[in-house]
């Protein structure tokens, strides 16, 4: 048994310091260097994109998502050192509901891709 597993320890080791041998071996003669590819071009729409504003009031410190204009979600910080709250509006009626974390209600999505 203790030689099976020296003998298996012994080819894991070899099998890692193989890739170091060929990283030495020179390049062979003739290769050209690959051109740099300039990133894809992404088309972002900015009003997709959340505006956040931070309200001060008194020691509680409020920051306020907005996506084009509405107020979805409030971040409350009091000044006591206690932990932050949420204030979401999950409806987009107006109503806001008190969450201790924003991914209570976080929904894995479960597609069936392949039945067989």
């Amino acid at each position: 048994m203790r030689a099976t597993l020296i003998m298996a320890s012994l080819g894991l080791a070899l099998q890692l310091t193989a890739p170091a041998v060929h990283a030495a071996e020179p390049l062979p003669p003739g290769l050209q260097p690959l051109p740099d590819v300039p990133p894809p071009l992404v088309n972002i729409d900015p009003d997709n994109e959340p505006e956040v504003t931070v309200v001060q009031k008194g020691e509680v410190k409020e920051e306020q998502f907005r996506i084009r204009g509405r107020l979805y979600m409030i971040k409350v910080t009091p000044a006591n050192g206690s932990n932050s709250y949420y204030l979401v509006d999950d409806k987009g009626s107006g109503q806001f509901q008190r969450r201790d974390r924003v991914d209570v209600n976080l929904q894995i999505p479960r597609w069936v891709v392949m039945e067989f």
